[in-house]
């Protein structure tokens, strides 16, 4: 990616053409306005920049104008070609409508680097075809209002290159099934569940749970309680964090099923240095607290025991 001082040095350039922005659609009275700086097309003039005389002589003028146009956003051009091979191909108008779309649904200037940067296939979307239904669907089915969107693609920018009727709308059922109620807290605070596999993620980890000798209700108990878990790798996470509360401190299933989100702790910053710190001092912590406390907290209650 350019240097921040090359993109800010851009975007300055692009300023002073003073080119008025391609024709988009009027979004409603009632959406926000897109920002008029990202939809700048770059000209001629630009050819003197060092974002496009850094590049190769023999590419064209129009594929210089679309690596610059992504720079400006913050978004590494090269990875983005690389994991978005469409891109290649894309017009700048084709890229200024999904900007402009993505705007109009609130989503600001500041977020589009991020959201591009780590799924920049979003940059090739059909607006009608692909991005409009995951709206709907963020309305329809999980009740988030137009002033909540921006918030829950920043949480989740791979809900932007989801099917609704493939991917999206069979893991909210699957959730539903197995207990999920609050949709806003799904929506706001766990949109990754509804990107995921249930197939090759979901029912996996729930069986990785079972097979660690929880009953199934007692599993479901756990990702309800904490649905991070299903986020988590067997080989990565469930397996050594696992081992360790097994063998190194004794522990029992219980105390996971009551306090699941024992997985979500570092295994080397947080659990072994507390759990050895506790053998040290001879005393007996319930999990929750062991975990949970501050420092300060931590190196008080060893001191009270």
């Amino acid at each position: 990616m350019a240097p921040a001082s090359a993109v800010a040095a851009a975007a300055a350039a692009v300023h002073s053409l003073h080119v008025p922005p391609p024709k988009v659609p009027t979004p409603p009275l009632n959406s926000h306005q897109p920002n008029s700086d990202l939809l700048l097309k770059p000209k001629t003039l630009l050819q003197n920049h060092p974002l496009y005389t850094s590049t190769h002589k023999n590419i064209s003028l129009q594929f210089k104008e679309k690596i610059l146009c992504l720079e400006i956003m913050g978004v590494d051009s090269g990875k983005a070609l690389s994991l978005n091979p469409t891109l290649h191909s894309a017009t700048l108008h084709s890229i200024h409508s999904v900007i402009s779309f993505l705007q109009t649904k609130g989503v600001h200037q500041k977020d589009l680097g991020r959201i591009f940067g780590m799924c920049p296939k979003i940059l090739t979307s059909n607006i009608k075809a692909d991005l409009i239904p995951v709206f709907n669907f963020l309305s329809d089915n999980l009740n988030v209002p137009e002033s909540g969107f921006r918030r829950v693609i920043n949480k989740c920018p791979r809900l932007l290159v989801s099917s609704v009727r493939d991917q999206l709308k069979p893991a909210l059922i699957y959730l539903q099934r197995l207990g999920f109620k609050d949709m806003k807290s799904l929506a706001y605070q766990d949109p990754v569940l509804l990107v995921s596999s249930v197939e090759k993620t979901l029912i996996p980890k729930l069986k990785y749970l079972v097979s660690l000798g929880f009953s199934k209700e007692d599993a479901v108990n756990m990702v309800l309680r904490c649905p991070c878990i299903f986020t988590f790798s067997v080989e990565n996470n469930f397996k050594p964090k696992f081992e360790y509360f097994e063998r190194e401190m004794k522990g029992e299933l219980e105390e996971l099923k009551e306090f699941p989100q024992y997985f979500a702790f570092s295994l080397e910053k947080r659990i072994k240095p507390r759990h050895l710190e506790i053998v040290k001092h001879g005393v007996n912590v319930p999990l929750p607290l062991m975990l949970k406390s501050t420092d300060e907290e931590f190196s008080d209650l060893l001191k009270a025991k």
